[in-house]
């Protein structure tokens, strides 16, 4: 077999990207005879949203204003979470154990899709279990945390047959697309460089502390925990996606919960496939809170003839063109040619020119269609069973794409090769001196120590790959393309 070139493959591929693919249309599962599996018979897609805070109920409201899409469950372990979602979706179905969720009858609260928006550390395992029971899925970025359970949920939606979409919303934006124009037609010419940052002062203090350990009523914690590390209940890291990002277990950091919407632009603009290197610097210098995330993060992304660099401050400002003197958020990406330097946020971009070398008469057409709005964009696939035909979209996701996919030997890796698999270095887990208390998951903790290796001397990257197939497959960087 040929070795596939990435335009070939990402054409053929039914794997999460962020470039126009063809997908089967998303249908009610009445229409793939899933009512057995607890599918819904009406026309319809009834989705669920699992976790039900910040992103995942924004989430939740943009797709359920589009007609052929209505949330028929919310599920969420914090009881005041679940209640507040179901205010706002009266004629749906609670649960506080996605599993339930997921093996619900339709007349029981049972869904077609679901989004998957709960802590980062959860989003591999409930997508893949999402996948297995037959459901759709959209998952809140970052869409996991380590290489293997990216490649673990990617062969999941392979074996599984389910259309599934990242949450890059910036990605469906007017300005990118105006960007990726400019840049793709030469406007600043060659691009040797792209630069991009993502920065905060969060001040010596962070994100604060808090000493109370005893979760509120209605909080199961210890579910929330999940197949991440033991530790005691802590206000601050179940409060919020900001505050994840102050927690490297449950998120590793602000560079998965930022850099997906920023390196996204260049790596769209010029097509880039996955980097020759890569390389990291950064640490916890200043700060003094209950995390333990870098503070200051530096990534340099090698490409032949190109290079990528991310910056991630949360102890300084500074924001370039893009603003400086008082304390705030700030991102931005540079694009530096021999003709000019594009530079760009979410909403605006600005070009300054090389001298006589800049060529202002380069005016790219606006080939890229606007966006109805990402969610929208997922929930354009769903149609009537009625009108069951394939649907062309542009979607907007991140994947780590394995090596092997485009390799000769990937139909075999794909089909359950025994070659050798690849050892992931064990991620440490920090030591407890007390048992956690399961009482309350029962035989799921059991099924989570299958899963991702629960133990403490066990990588949930390295358990979690192989439990679904990941095999032969060596190291791969993050990418979004």
């Amino acid at each position: 077999m040929e070795p596939l070139d990435r335009r070939s493959f990402l054409k053929s591929s039914t794997i999460l990207g962020t470039t126009a693919i063809c997908a089967p249309a998303i249908v009610p599962a009445s229409a793939l005879g899933r009512e057995q599996d607890g599918g819904s018979p009406n026309e319809k897609v009834r989705i669920g949203l699992i976790g039900c805070n910040g992103m995942g109920m924004s989430n939740a409201r943009n797709v359920a204003t589009h007609p052929n899409a209505e949330i028929a469950a919310v599920c969420d372990v914090f009881q005041a979470r679940r209640d507040a979602a179901l205010a706002i979706f009266p004629n749906a179905k609670g649960f506080g154990d996605y599993r339930e969720l997921l093996a619900a009858a339709p007349d029981r609260g049972g869904v077609d899709a679901v989004i998957v928006a709960p802590p980062p550390h959860w989003h591999a395992l409930i997508a893949i279990d999402a996948c297995k029971a037959g459901k759709d899925i959209y998952v809140q970025k970052p869409m996991t945390l380590y290489p293997a359970e990216g490649i673990a949920l990617r062969n999941a939606v392979r074996k599984h047959n389910v259309i599934s979409q990242v949450g890059t919303q910036i990605h469906a934006g007017e300005n990118y697309r105006r960007v990726v124009e400019l840049v793709r037609a030469g406007r600043v010419g060659k691009v040797s460089i792209a630069r991009t940052f993502n920065v905060m002062n969060q001040g010596r203090q962070g994100i604060g502390t808090d000493p109370n350990t005893t979760p509120p009523e209605g909080f199961d914690w210890d579910f929330w925990l999940g197949p991440g590390p033991e530790r005691p209940y802590n206000g601050l890291l179940a409060a919020n996606s900001y505050n994840h990002c102050s927690f490297w277990p449950y998120s590793r950091g602000w560079t998965p919960g930022m850099a997906p919407h920023i390196i996204d632009l260049p790596i769209w603009a010029l097509n880039l496939g996955a980097p020759t290197a890569v390389s990291c610097s950064g640490g916890r210098y200043l700060i003094q809170d209950d995390g333990d995330a870098p503070d200051v993060q530096e990534m340099v992304f090698t490409y032949p003839d190109f290079t990528l660099t991310w910056s991630m401050s949360a102890i300084n400002s500074f924001g370039f063109d893009f603003g400086r003197g008082t304390p705030a958020r700030r991102l931005g990406i540079y694009f530096h040619g021999d003709r000019g330097t594009l530079f760009s946020d979410y909403g605006k971009y600005e070009i300054v020119p090389e001298g006589d070398y800049y060529d202002e008469s380069i005016v790219p057409a606006e080939t890229i269609p606007p966006s109805p709005g990402q969610e929208h964009e997922w929930a354009m696939q769903f149609v009537p069973a009625s009108r069951r035909f394939a649907m062309s979209i542009t979607t907007s996701t991140s994947i780590y794409r394995s090596h092997s996919a485009t390799s000769p030997t990937s139909s075999a890796v794909r089909s359950g090769s025994t070659r050798k698999r690849t050892r992931f270095p064990t991620t440490p887990r920090p030591a407890s001196g007390r048992s956690r208390n399961t009482a309350s998951l029962g035989p799921f903790r059991k099924s989570i120590s299958e899963k991702v290796g629960f133990e403490r001397n066990t990588s949930p990257a390295l358990t979690l790959g192989a439990s679904h197939g990941f095999d032969g497959v060596s190291f791969c960087p993050p990418l979004i393309t």
